[in-house]
């Protein structure tokens, strides 16, 4: 019998989802993992074309090949984001083949991805183990999937791999420009993306390794972010994606005069802190407050004379636009987020494509969140003990993915900018409906009614006391909040039953996500 228990941050997670054991969370950084890393199955050179070219004639002959069976996990990338053509082309396949009870395990699910739930519904998949956004997090959400969602960031996504945690049978790689041999890249081509990073754990891991383009050149496709050495099958299409489709309704600049003043407010907190400096780094989501942030901060930097030694990315144009004007030597770019970000990554040497492995792998010999001077995010929900949510709406519906949002908390100074209410309905609650990062990890709250510090940031706290801004207890901007809405929000209407769980960045189980009552 699956039974409840209560992790260290008293939330009750189940011991067993989806057929395997699970750890709880223990506390930030209290989980220590022993062993050694998953490994790839011993290939031989025999079994492959000596002349280096490995294309098949279609995805179905790839499959066939790969041999894709019931019960099998498919992976894949989100790099296109809500741009992808090739995931519903293999859902199609699958159902057509007659398989049944897949895991699909992509590094995300977008909306154009909504297909999928028909083959949910007749028995091709089984469920989806992925940050789901959209028409798939609400298909989930009404407990319709035949098994719980598992959310994971990008690094605990690498780390469940990596572990042995999640096993992959059969990888698709869509890559913009690739040669005959697998060796891959997406920084150029006609479907061109960006960096394929979070492909790579998929490529080194999975049993098999399919790679789809639409853009074959001859051997070496330079650079390679996909070393064809672990690709098994090349398969070329017409289109593989479509690039303008990263640019989603999260990653366009704010026009909302509330959420400029938030921006700016966040701006000028890093300033007061002393942040800015010669040699600082910092890394800013790609949501509409947190581009507007990086357009301020641009400008105090000009105005001071500072230059970053690096930014991370998401990559954006306000970031690249700082780059080629020299007030940075690096981006360290973990996924583009627009084409100005996608030319820059193949102009300029100091635009880096990074992975999960070097970026935010919390089982690794250290990984680069931790060295930022300040990390500016987003989220649904926070609540007065600083702890904040990412994946679930008030009403409790599962409609976002974790991304980086967890691994970036591990940032010197992590902020988030967020409206005091949406639609009238409170940000800031007493409890956060799923606890997605731990409150000691989070540093400052901004909205446009002031800004909360974490007491237990006492530094933050005495660096800007004279500084002006209007800083003041969460409590009290809480109960502005409340009173002016006319009280608290009310609670999401759910039932007993766990659809989804989330997991920390050691792979440990953070919290559940409950099924939503139906009305």
């Amino acid at each position: 019998m699956n039974k409840l228990i209560k992790n260290s941050a008293g939330r009750l997670i189940p011991t067993i989802v989806n057929g395997v054991k699970q750890t709880p969370f223990q506390g930030v950084g209290k989980y220590k993992p022993r062993g050694n890393k998953a490994e790839q199955p011993i290939r031989s050179c025999s079994d492959f074309p000596s002349d280096g070219n490995k294309i098949v004639k279609s995805l179905e002959i790839a499959l066939k090949k790969c041999g894709l069976k019931d019960g099998m996990t498919v992976s894949s990338h989100h790099h296109f984001r809500n741009g992808d053509l090739v995931m519903n082309q293999v859902f199609d396949i699958a159902a057509k083949q007659k398989v049944k009870g897949l895991r699909w395990f992509p590094s995300a699910a977008f909306p154009c991805h909504k297909p999928v739930i028909d083959h949910m519904k007749n028995g091709v998949f089984d469920w989806v183990e992925g940050s789901l956004n959209g028409p798939i997090g609400d298909y989930a959400s009404h407990g319709n999937m035949n098994g719980t969602a598992v959310l994971r960031s990008h690094g605990g996504r690498w780390q469940a791999v990596q572990d042995g945690e999640v096993h992959i049978d059969i990888a698709v790689i869509a890559a913009p420009t690739a040669d005959a041999f697998g060796n891959a890249t997406g920084d150029r081509g006609p479907s061109a993306c960006g960096l394929l990073g979070f492909g790579l754990v998929d490529s080194i891991y999975a049993d098999k390794v399919i790679v789809v383009t639409d853009n074959l050149v001859p051997f070496p496709c330079i650079p390679w972010q996909i070393q064809g050495q672990n690709v098994d099958y090349v398969v070329v299409l017409d289109k593989v994606g479509e690039p303008e489709k990263i640019v989603s309704g999260t990653t366009k600049l704010t026009k909302s005069p509330d959420r400029l003043y938030i921006a700016e407010l966040t701006a000028k907190f890093v300033q007061a802190a002393g942040i800015i400096k010669d040699g600082f780094s910092f890394q800013a989501g790609a949501g509409g407050t947190a581009l507007a942030f990086a357009i301020f901060l641009k400008e105090m930097m000009k105005e001071a004379g500072v230059k970053a030694r690096f930014i991370r990315g998401g990559s954006t144009k306000y970031l690249v636009e700082m780059l080629e004007e020299g007030l940075t030597d690096f981006i360290l770019d973990g996924q583009t987020f627009d084409l100005e970000g996608v030319r820059s990554m193949r102009e300029n040497f100091g635009h880096v494509n990074t992975s999960p492995f070097t970026s935010y792998n919390w089982h690794g010999k250290g990984n680069f969140a931790s060295m930022l001077d300040a990390v500016v995010l987003g989220a649904t929900e926070v609540d007065i003990n600083f702890n904040a949510n990412v994946v679930t709406h008030s009403d409790g519906k599962m409609l976002h993915g974790i991304g980086g949002w967890q691994n970036c908390l591990f940032s010197k100074c992590t902020i988030l900018p967020i409206p005091a209410f949406r639609n009238r309905i409170p940000v800031i609650v007493d409890k956060v409906t799923t606890l997605v990062g731990p409150g000691e990890l989070i540093d400052v709250i901004v909205t446009e009614r002031g800004i909360a510090i974490n007491p237990l940031r006492k530094d933050l706290i005495k660096a800007t006391k004279d500084s002006g801004l209007p800083i003041r207890k969460i409590e009290e901007i809480k109960a502005e909040i409340d009173e002016l809405i006319g009280g608290p929000p009310e609670k999401p209407k759910v039932t007993d039953d766990i659809i989804g769980i989330v997991k920390w960045v050691d792979g440990t189980v953070l919290d559940s996500i409950l099924k939503i009552k139906e009305q």
